[in-house]
């Protein structure tokens, strides 16, 4: 992270406000931790949507991960992967 206190607090990769550690958690998207920004709200919004198929489940957690987290568009399946587990293993 950089930026001085004139210039206030940004994150050097995205340009954004850093975000808040206590709300973010370490998962492992294709072998590397990898911290998600608000996961567990991001769960329970799409588990709110009551989906049962898996492909639509990804899709929910990608576009909501994806507005509050840089993923990477080579790695989206795996960003999908990753989230899907991470989501059935909150509900188990």
């Amino acid at each position: 992270m950089g930026g001085n206190e004139t210039d206030g607090y940004y994150c050097t990769i995205c340009g954004g406000i850093p975000p808040d550690k206590t709300s973010t958690r370490r998962i492992s998207i294709d072998g590397i931790e990898t911290g998600i920004d608000r996961l567990d709200w991001i769960i329970a919004e799409v588990r709110k949507l009551q989906l049962s198929d898996d492909a639509a489940i990804t899709e929910e957690l990608l576009k909501r991960t994806r507005a509050l987290n840089y993923v990477p568009s080579k790695k989206s399946a795996k960003y999908g992967e990753a989230l899907l587990r991470e989501f059935k293993t909150a509900g188990a």
